[in-house]
């Protein structure tokens, strides 16, 4: 069965204890430990996506301990610091002096930019790493602190793939989409993103007939669907969290707004099982070009398995944080210390190769790892399918969206 997790069964669903917002959450573990500190939002409107990171980042702390802990410090076993960021970029930057308080070694999060953005500038003043399980607005990593690590794909990367994925797909419809609309959320990655599509598009023979921005969070999008229905796109290139897109496409839905496709950039509800359940004829051919596991990896198959087990849905969230954990512990492993100076440089060295993402060894340059990468996904029937690249495919992709 499949439901929502929230912040009080967060963990308690896969048998830990449950999350208290008052003071910092410390998953206790026996014997030696080494806190880790997970920083995501538990309330406010990026709840969903901030419970389903810290899930991860518990499934991970879990697998490694069950495997004997942190071996180079004599089995030490992870105890994850979990705090709630609220939504809110000053509450984000706030908490980092509770987990320094807490004494963690490093910490994860916090599933938007503006929040880690905050976070990870609070944090430099204690030589704190934060590991960005998601962070994709570029200027994260071009502030030159040393305590960012950033392993996921920013909003260059997944535009400058999304947008070759396309030309790829447009090419081989015999070039059907020659129009496109783009609504994108205003803070630094969806507009960033709306930036470079403006001005990559037309290289591509895509002309952009219409850009809209909006607020998050942001309750009504009916304004926003006549505009794109008025701008007759071949194309809609949606860039937004998950409760504004699928607010966005029911109202393309309800304005009956006839497009060749959706494609989105880093979709917040484009690659989340919980919209296509909730959304199934409107979810049906929507593609995304975002962050997702390997789904052939050992480590991949058992998240699933425990994800599923503990009732929980199998979303990017889950993944990346799942993955951001196993990269501390790796750091961790070769540093054999919780000496925050030791993690960076541990950090800053990492060429871990053993994560569930499908990225070749870790490679921070400049606090990105550049051997991170997107992949496509899209939406058919009950499942998510991944149709580039091909190796990691599990289906073809369908463009434009069929006749009906």
């Amino acid at each position: 069965m499949n439901f929502r997790i929230d912040r009080r069964d967060l963990l308690k669903a896969s048998g830990a204890l449950a999350v208290t917002l008052a003071t910092p959450s410390i998953l206790r573990a026996q014997g030696a430990t080494v806190k880790v500190g997970v920083l995501e939002p538990l309330t406010g409107n990026l709840a969903y996506n901030g419970t389903q990171s810290a899930a991860g980042a518990k499934f991970a702390a879990d697998k490694i301990n069950a495997a004997g802990g942190i071996k180079s410090m004599n089995g030490a076993q992870i105890e994850l610091v979990v705090v709630d960021a609220q939504s809110r970029p000053e509450v984000a930057a706030s908490s980092v002096d509770t987990l320094a308080q807490a004494g963690v070694v490093a910490f994860t999060g916090a599933t938007a930019s503006a929040l880690g953005l905050a976070s990870s500038q609070a944090a430099a003043k204690y030589d704190l790493a934060q590991v960005f399980s998601i962070g994709t607005a570029e200027n994260i990593v071009q502030r030159g602190l040393p305590n960012v690590f950033r392993f996921t794909p920013g909003v260059n990367k997944c535009t400058s793939v999304a947008l070759e994925n396309l030309k790829l797909l447009n090419e081989g419809a015999g070039n059907v989409v020659k129009t496109a609309a783009i609504v994108h959320e205003d803070g630094p990655f969806g507009s960033n993103m709306a930036k470079i599509m403006a001005a990559e598009l037309p290289k591509q023979g895509i002309e952009v007939v219409e850009t809209i921005s909006h607020p998050t969070p942001h309750r009504d999008f009916s304004n926003i669907a006549l505009r794109v229905k008025a701008s007759k796109a071949d194309i809609l290139i949606p860039s937004n969290y998950i409760n504004e897109y699928t607010l966005m496409a029911r109202s393309l839905r309800q304005q009956r707004v006839e497009l060749k496709a959706i494609y989105s950039i880093l979709g917040g509800a484009a690659s989340n099982i919980k919209f296509v359940r909730e959304n199934q004829e409107v979810a049906q051919y929507v593609m995304d070009c975002n962050h997702w596991y390997d789904p052939n990896k050992e480590d991949s198959k058992a998240l699933a398995a425990a994800a599923s087990a503990a009732g929980l849905d199998l979303t990017y969230d889950v993944m990346v944080s799942y993955a951001t954990v196993q990269v501390i512990a790796d750091s961790l492993e070769r540093s054999g210390s919780d000496d925050r100076k030791k993690m960076l440089e541990a950090l800053a060295a990492s060429t871990f190769d053993q994560s569930i993402m499908p990225y070749g060894p870790t490679k921070f340059v400049n606090g990105d790892n550049v051997n991170s990468r997107p992949v496509n996904t899209q939406i058919r029937g009950e499942k998510i399918e991944l149709v580039f690249p091909k190796e990691f495919a599990s289906a073809e992709p369908v463009f434009p969206i069929p006749a009906k």
